[in-house]
């Protein structure tokens, strides 16, 4: 059945594909806390050089989200979602063979974080593509895979290090990131005007009407505006704190005497509450508005991570996990719909992209700064209120950015 003959419209199979591909490579990723305490124990390495590992993923995986964003303009993300899961898959069998720290840096870190940077941004971006009025609820959806990943990630490793060591659950992982790859390699699509379709499902327009979707901004231009850098920089800012939970709480578990298996079962929790977050937090966007609900999501983390500072008993790590979980999902499903809000589908893979490049600095330097914070002064707690402090400064300058309509009714009055 050809994709303009099926019952269900093509767009939500695109959706489907997306999760997948988010899931696939989002599971790899957040399960490096599984691996925190194998790896420092068998290369004798300190947290900050342990925690590179993981920064070293998320900074490629955001930072090449822009070329990534560009060749799926060009080619379409099918080829690029299925080749970067393919590296991803690479990569884990270098690591498997590690010798010394180095090689888990080059096989994990740079392998997994080049495979998921080539394929995240073009799943997400081909979804927007395929919606208009349900945009919020397909995006919501799509990067719910992220939040699923991080739910199973996490404790399916480290049952399989327990079991067969971490060694061989990097193969396993490898073996079901190819699974992955194909699947979702399959599912997801160029834009539906390519298949002769109109995005959610509506008729195709008339030959010579103009297309549902506006072509929008180049790069080039996005790159001028206000609102793009008020993202970046928003983004950037939030980013320096956002990842040093995904490494650091299970550590920090086991600091306060509650065990290595509680403190992957709050990175499990972390992924609950990013789940729900998205499918939450997209749907109060009909509300606020996707700019106010943006801004929300840094009051939320900021405010998470300072109860984080101050929390030492279980209870208290559960309720930061699930709540700052839930605000980093909100904040990952907004974005991509908010930048389709402001700059619309031409390029939108590529915009995408350049926006994500900030949060990959972030990303790069905030978990490995925690972690040599911790080696330094025997604490995470200055790290935790810094990257607090920095999500203050973001909703801020969120709040006196212009919400979409006005900024673009603005912006063709003085064209």
């Amino acid at each position: 059945m050809s994709v303009g003959q099926s019952r269900i419209f093509a767009g939500w199979w695109v959706v489907a594909g997306a999760f997948l591909c988010m899931l696939t490579g989002f599971a790899v990723a957040y399960s490096f806390a599984a691996f925190f305490g194998a790896l420092e124990s068998e290369f004798a390495a300190r947290r900050g050089e342990t925690s590179l590992v993981f920064s070293i993923c998320a900074f490629l995986y955001f930072i090449l989200g822009l070329p990534a964003g560009m060749i799926a303009d060009r080619v379409g993300p099918r080829p690029v979602v299925f080749g970067g899961l393919m590296l991803i898959a690479a990569g884990l069998v270098l690591a498997a063979g590690a010798t010394s720290l180095w090689q888990i840096y080059l096989g994990y870190g740079i392998g997994a974080g080049v495979g998921v940077g080539l394929s995240y941004v073009p799943s997400v971006a081909a979804v927007q593509r395929w919606f208009v009025r349900k945009r919020g609820t397909a995006a919501g959806l799509a990067v719910a895979g992220i939040g699923v990943g991080t739910l199973i990630g996490a404790p399916l490793a480290h049952e399989l290090i327990a079991a067969v060591g971490w060694r061989k659950t990097y193969l396993i992982l490898a073996a079901l990131t190819v699974v992955g790859a194909v699947v979702s390699g399959i599912l997801v699509r160029r834009s539906p005007e390519h298949y002769g379709l109109a995005p959610d499902g509506d008729p195709p327009a008339p030959k010579g009407s103009p297309p549902a979707i506006p072509p929008g901004l180049t790069l080039r231009e996005a790159v001028r505006t206000r609102p793009f850098w008020t993202i970046y920089i928003g983004a950037l800012l939030m980013s320096f704190g956002l990842f040093v939970p995904f490494v650091h709480l299970a550590p920090y578990a086991a600091d306060m005497g509650l065990g290595e298996g509680f403190g992957v079962l709050l990175i499990v929790l972390l992924g609950v509450g990013s789940t729900v977050g998205r499918f939450m937090f997209s749907s109060i966007t009909n509300l606020l508005g996707r700019r106010l609900s943006f801004a929300a999501m840094y009051v939320g983390a900021g405010v998470m991570m300072v109860m984080w500072s101050q929390s030492t008993s279980s209870v208290a790590l559960v309720i930061f996990a699930l709540l700052f979980g839930a605000f980093y999902g909100g904040f990952v499903a907004i974005a991509p719909s908010l930048a389709a809000d402001y700059f619309g589908g031409r390029a939108l893979g590529s915009v995408i992209g350049a926006l994500y490049s900030g949060v990959g600095v972030g990303a790069l330097l905030g978990s490995p700064a925690a972690g040599y914070a911790y080696d330094f002064f025997g604490s995470y707690a200055g790290a935790i209120l810094a990257g607090a402090a920095l999500c203050a400064v973001s909703f801020a300058i969120t709040l006196l950015m212009p919400e979409p309509a006005h900024w673009l009714a603005e912006r063709k009055r003085s064209s």
